[in-house]
């Protein structure tokens, strides 16, 4: 494999609030290689979101991020100043957000908006990066694009103001997408259409996609590697295929079991498996498995120490003692 476009260690993010401080990510490691897709999967709650916006720096002004190393291109963003994080973010790290309606300024076209960042990274004048915006509403199939980069928010459909996002985020050509997800509030055949244009684009533009979903059947389509995320923790990674053949962590097992599945003779299944229980209150997590009062498969020492990463094979990790001898 060649060296990761990004590699995340130990790394550690708070919120500091009047109750004590909140650790919303506790300690992650991953990469991403170039041209990969990685999926982030779990609950709301989990440290998804916020492990994102922490790559870009962009977390709210009661967080912090507490310790470790986020490296891109070799270079730590974390010690990175404020002035060096503006080349960074919409250059060469974008990010394309859940709700593209909260996302976008209303009072602005969608056309100038993506104009915007052109003229500031790219150092285009207004009439060469409106042109190259009817491109990229091309290449994200906006249908009469020339037209179409007039238009306010207000006018476009969700799913087309959600393809003026994705041209937004290949604008200046990035290294990296970080997709929040990106489907959520669309039907399923947009959310299909979706899905296979940031499968284009990669393809098209040679980029990774840092994929954030609560959805399995999202990741199963599109991503190449998961990352099962539980309580600001990483609890199990797989290539795509290994996580839906051989799940090792009870948590990965519960999100799959509440997939709606096709029996053999074509019916549905009655009644859906659920995940009793909720996430745990990150302000008070126990000291062993944060998983514990909602895992089927418990044991004592489970609430003692929270289990070290077990290497199922060379590409398959997992936390849980379920998968040690020691």
């Amino acid at each position: 494999m060649s060296d990761p476009l990004l590699q995340v260690r130990d790394l550690k993010v708070q919120f500091f609030t009047e109750d004590g401080a909140l650790r919303a990510v506790d300690g992650i490691s991953f990469d991403i290689q170039p041209g990969e897709i990685l999926g982030m999967v779990g609950e709301s709650g989990c440290g998804k979101s916020v492990t994102a916006l922490s790559i870009l720096r962009l977390l709210a002004p009661s967080g912090k991020i507490v310790s470790g190393e986020i490296n891109f291109r070799g270079k730590n963003l974390i010690q990175a100043s404020e002035r060096e994080m503006q080349q960074v973010r919409g250059n060469q790290i974008s990010m394309i957000f859940q709700e593209p309606m909260t996302s976008l300024n209303p009072v602005m076209t969608v056309g100038d908006q993506v104009a915007e960042s052109l003229i500031l990274h790219k150092r285009l004048a207004r009439k060469e990066a409106l042109a190259e915006t009817i491109r990229l509403f091309q290449s994200v199939r906006i249908p009469d694009a020339a037209t179409r980069i007039k238009d306010y928010p207000h006018q476009m459909s969700g799913g087309m103001r959600q393809r003026v996002m994705i041209a937004m985020a290949i604008a200046c050509h990035p290294a990296l997408i970080i997709a929040d997800e990106p489907t959520t509030a669309l039907d399923v055949t947009i959310q299909a259409q979706i899905l296979e244009l940031l499968n284009q684009l990669r393809n098209e533009y040679g980029l990774s996609i840092l994929l954030i979903t609560h959805a399995l059947g999202v990741i199963a389509e599109t991503a190449d590697r998961v990352i099962v995320m539980y309580a600001g923790k990483i609890v199990e990674e797989a290539p795509v295929l290994e996580i839906f053949e051989r799940p090792c962590h009870p948590y990965t097992i519960g999100l799959l079991d509440s997939i709606p599945k096709i029996e053999t003779d074509g019916t549905k299944r009655d009644r859906l498996k659920a995940i009793e229980g909720s996430v745990p209150d990150l302000m008070k997590l126990p000291p062993g498995c944060s998983f514990y009062d909602r895992c089927s498969d418990r044991m004592d020492r489970c609430t003692e120490l929270y289990p070290e990463i077990i290497w199922i094979n060379p590409q398959h990790r997992v936390s849980c003692y379920k998968w040690t001898n020691s």
